[in-house]
C-alpha cells in the first residue's frame, strides 16, 4: 500500500506539471538528472518538480554478471528562493545475476531504499566565483527485502558550476558519505564529479563527465570510476527529456549503463 500510495502522489504530481498548473514564466527548468554532478540551483519557492526516469545497468566480471533495470526517481520540493526539499530513490529495481563458474542464476525484485535531503543555493556566479550549493541527505532503510541497506547512511556534497564561454559550462561536486556494510559496519568514502556541458542551442544541451562516486577502501567496496555522456532536450518551458550513456572504468563500476529521463516543473 505504501509503494502504491506513493506511485499515485507522482503520477498526480506529473499530470498537474503537464496540464501547466503554473503559468509560464521567464525561465525554463534545471534539473539534477541525468549526470552524477547536482546543479547548485533549487527549483524556487513553491514550486514542485519531478525527475524520473528508467535505467540500465550490466556488470560483468569473473565471479559475476549482473544486469539491472531500475527507475531512478527525484522529486523537488521548493521551500524558499534558496531552498529545496528532495526525496530520491532508485524505485522499483529488478536485479538478474549469474555465476559463470556454476551456470546458477538468480534474480532480486523489489523496491530500493528512500533517500530525504535538502539543497541550499548559496550564491549565483560573480566573476570567477562559481554558482554554490549544498546538499544534505540521508538515505533510509526502507526498501524492500533484498535492496535495504543497514541503518541511516547520510551524505554532504557541495556543487559548484561556471558559465563558461561560448555556451560551455563546468560542474563541480565533491562530498562525503557514510555507509554501511552487510555486517552492519559502517565506514566513510569520498564522493568526486566532473562535468563539462555544451549548449548547442536554447532546447538542445550536452555533457560529458567523469564520475567516482564512491572513492573507498578496498575493504569497503573499494573506487567506483566512471565515464558518461548524455543529452537533455527542453520540449517546453517545464519540461525536459534526456539521455545518458556511462561506461565504467574499472571492475567495481557497471560497464555499461543507459538512461532515459523526463523531467516536469510546477
Amino acid at each position: 500500500m505504501r509503494h502504491a500510495a506513493s506511485l499515485s502522489l507522482l503520477l498526480s504530481l506529473s499530470f498537474a506539471a503537464l496540464c501547466g498548473a503554473h503559468a509560464a514564466e521567464d525561465d525554463s527548468i534545471s534539473t539534477d538528472r541525468p549526470d552524477v554532478a547536482e546543479s547548485s540551483q533549487v527549483v524556487g519557492k513553491g514550486r514542485i518538480q519531478l525527475e524520473t526516469s528508467v535505467q540500465w545497468d550490466r556488470l560483468r566480471d569473473d565471479a559475476s554478471h549482473e544486469r539491472t533495470l531500475y527507475m531512478p526517481t527525484l522529486l523537488r520540493i521548493g521551500l524558499g528562493e534558496s531552498t529545496e526539499l528532495r526525496v530520491e530513490t532508485e524505485g522499483r529495481t529488478v536485479m538478474h545475476a549469474l555465476d559463470p563458474s556454476s551456470d546458477a542464476r538468480s534474480t532480486t525484485a523489489g523496491y530500493a531504499d528512500t533517500e530525504i535531503g535538502v539543497k541550499w543555493h548559496l550564491n549565483d556566479q560573480q566573476g570567477n566565483r562559481p554558482s554554490l550549493g549544498v546538499l544534505l541527505h540521508a538515505v533510509l532503510p526502507s526498501g524492500s527485502q533484498g535492496l535495504r541497506g543497514h541503518g541511516l547512511r547520510p551524505s554532504l556534497r557541495l556543487a559548484a558550476e561556471w558559465d563558461l564561454s561560448q555556451g560551455l559550462s563546468l560542474g563541480v561536486m565533491p562530498g562525503l558519505a557514510v555507509e554501511s556494510d552487510d555486517n552492519g559496519a559502517r565506514y566513510g568514502y569520498g564522493i568526486l564529479a566532473a562535468t563539462l556541458g555544451k549548449e548547442f542551442n536554447e532546447r538542445l544541451h550536452g555533457f560529458v563527465e567523469l564520475a567516482a562516486p564512491q572513492v573507498a577502501r578496498a575493504s569497503h567496496g573499494g573506487t567506483q570510476a566512471s565515464v558518461d555522456t548524455g543529452l537533455t532536450y527542453l520540449i517546453g518551458r517545464n519540461v525536459q527529456a534526456d539521455f545518458m550513456l556511462m561506461h565504467g572504468l574499472n571492475r567495481r563500476t557497471p560497464d555499461l549503463s543507459v538512461a532515459v529521463g523526463l523531467s516536469l516543473r510546477m
